[in-house]
């Protein structure tokens, strides 16, 4: 069996041959596909900092999500349209400008994650469930309700937001500007992992009153997990509106929480690459057997529910041989 710290730098380096491969043999829709794949897999990143080494199983982290495709889509549209979103009693303008809307939607997901978690948090088990959940639909209803931005419709972005030095409606150079962010986070993730922080967390997954005996507060601690891992899933929120050029209130449905929660479970959950194998698996299963029947979830579903009975470790677990770690 492969070691997975091998396994993990095999993944990272085969995330990044293919869509090279496709390109230079002309097949762009392969390298859109792994623009996909590497999108959702920094989404499931931000959850598997909260679920696998904090324990927080979270249905709501499409609120986040949907709060980073949002950003995006004001300042985008609003940039592109030369129109101010405000103008009194501050001038604030759009802009097409990535790196600006990266820095927004991460301000913006982990100001919702720290309001929602603030609250989320004095419960446990069932109940933090549930109110995660809640409040990804309120935000779900919420955008329905906006007509400033296309409410039920969604807001259509007509031109690819800019990156100084790239052209990034190139789709193999919008990959890469995508694939350097995943591996950004998850290194930032696996220095989190190995940083007291990350071992105080992992601890209060085990048992926070221990925790909290040598002065620790377990709250803090999760809250702050929970800040870090909702600016995270609201930056593959914006990365992943630019790639299709277009936000709607279905980046908020639970649905999208229960697609990020499966990329976590596929891989391993408290795996370090557990999200991007598992974003890799899901995107593959939807674009084979999508095309054969309309009914592909099935195949899906059966294979979550193998990997539940009888591969906990997710299928990095499985080729590593190695239970599911936490942190």
């Amino acid at each position: 069996m492969i070691a997975e710290k091998h396994l993990n730098w095999l993944i990272a380096a085969l995330l990044l041959a293919v869509p090279v491969c496709a390109w230079w043999f002309g097949e762009i829709y392969t390298v859109t596909l792994a623009t996909r794949v590497v999108v959702l897999a920094l989404a499931g990143v931000g959850l598997n900092l909260a679920l696998g080494a904090g324990g927080l199983v979270s249905l709501g982290h499409a609120a986040f999500f949907g709060v980073g495709g949002y950003a995006m889509g004001i300042l985008a549209s609003h940039g592109q349209n030369y129109d101010p979103i405000l103008t009194e009693p501050f001038l604030i303008e759009g802009t097409k400008s990535m790196p600006v809307i990266w820095l927004v939607a991460i301000i913006a997901g982990g100001l919702s994650a720290l309001a929602i978690g603030a609250l989320s948090l004095r419960t446990s088990g069932v109940y933090f469930i549930m109110i995660t959940l809640a409040f990804g639909q309120m935000f779900y209803y919420f955008a329905i309700s906006w007509p400033a931005y296309g409410g039920e419709d969604g807001l259509s972005i007509y031109v690819r937001n800019g990156f100084p030095g790239l052209n990034t409606l190139q789709p193999i150079q919008y990959f890469a500007l995508c694939y350097v962010l995943l591996i950004a986070v998850l290194l930032l993730c696996a220095r989190l992992g190995a940083s007291p922080f990350g071992l105080a967390l992992n601890a209060v997954r085990q048992s926070a009153p221990r925790v909290e005996t040598v002065g620790l507060s377990p709250l803090r601690l999760r809250l702050t997990a929970f800040v870090i891992s909702g600016a995270i899933t609201a930056l593959a929120g914006a990365l992943f509106a630019d790639l299709s050029r277009f936000v709607s209130p279905t980046m908020f449905s639970w649905h999208t929480s229960g697609e990020i929660m499966i990329f976590v479970i596929l891989g391993g959950v408290g795996r370090l690459y557990g999200p991007v194998i598992g974003a890799c698996l899901f995107i593959l299963l939807e674009h084979w057997l999508g095309g054969v029947s309309e009914y592909w979830q099935l195949f899906l579903g059966l294979l979550l529910l193998g990997v539940v009975l009888f591969a906990r470790g997710g299928v990095i677990g499985v080729l590593t041989r190695k239970e599911a770690g936490h942190g």
